[in-house]
């Protein structure tokens, strides 16, 4: 269950860049080949968050389908298997543009100091 690590580091990076402010959502997104479990990645993160100052912080994620460019036939393919293969002719010769992203997109915070994290 890599998602509970994942999310202890969702909440460092938060509260550093919150420098003391309420945090009340963080936006994530997150790409089809990092393998998060969604409902997992929501369920540690009501765990990693009870009795910190994150407590009642929205995680919102967007997950992001896997796309590769076929470099043979410049068709683009959404990959419905993790398949590294054009969805037009079969190839092989394929760059992954979508997928492998993770990234926090936003931090929304109050003006409000937080309460220390225990």
């Amino acid at each position: 269950m890599h998602e509970l690590s994942l999310c202890g580091a969702i909440a460092e990076t938060a509260l550093e860049h919150a420098a003391g402010r309420p945090i009340e959502r963080i936006r994530l997104r997150i790409g089809h080949f990092r393998q998060v479990v969604p409902e997992t990645l929501q369920f540690c993160w009501e765990v990693r968050v009870d009795g910190t100052a994150l407590e009642g912080c929205a995680l919102d994620v967007d997950y992001v389908a896997a796309q590769v460019s076929c470099n043979g036939c410049r068709s683009t393919t959404t990959l419905e298997h993790p398949l590294l293969l054009c969805g037009s002719c079969g190839g092989a010769d394929v760059t992954m543009t979508s997928g492998d992203e993770f990234l926090i997109e936003s931090i929304e915070v109050g003006s409000a100091r937080a309460k220390q994290v225990r």
